[in-house]
């Protein structure tokens, strides 16, 4: 169930998405538009033979642009009177590669909400995880400033 976003308090865990599946097309797709079309992430055949996970990987930063639509999963918010910015992201890194066909999911925890002048700042401790994999593909902490 979905958490009220101003009830939150530090340290609360929001809780785990549903899981998502990178295939091939989404991966090809976030290639087309970050204009990114390393070998790596879209030539089949070549990493069939060259890359050492014998498959194409996501881009890293697509778990990261993914990640905001992920987390309207688990909070609530009312479009009408709330508007919730992207602030940036701080400590991310990308500990194991998602490969074709894996599915990831986001598991949030609420670091601190602090009042600023604009709004209230959000900083949401995430995690990416892999289906079947005891490493997680990113981890990082996501800013996000409510404005009403």
């Amino acid at each position: 169930m979905a958490k009220e976003l101003l009830e939150l308090e530090a340290g609360e865990e929001l809780g785990i998405t549903k899981w998502i599946s990178i295939d091939q097309n989404i991966i090809s797709q976030f290639a087309d538009v970050t204009n990114d079309q390393q070998w790596i992430h879209v030539d089949v055949e070549r990493c069939k033979k060259e890359s050492p996970f014998k498959t194409p990987i996501a881009h890293g930063l697509l778990s990261t642009a993914l990640m905001p639509n992920a987390f309207y999963q688990l909070i609530s918010l009312d479009s009408n009177t709330q508007t919730l910015l992207n602030y940036g992201v701080d400590k991310l890194r990308f500990l194991e590669p998602v490969r074709v066909n894996d599915k990831i999911r986001y598991h949030v925890r609420l670091d601190s909400r602090t009042v600023k002048s604009t709004g209230v700042l959000y900083r949401f401790n995430t995690q990416v995880e892999i289906e079947n994999r005891d490493k997680p593909a990113m981890i990082g902490t996501f800013l996000m400033l409510l404005v009403e």
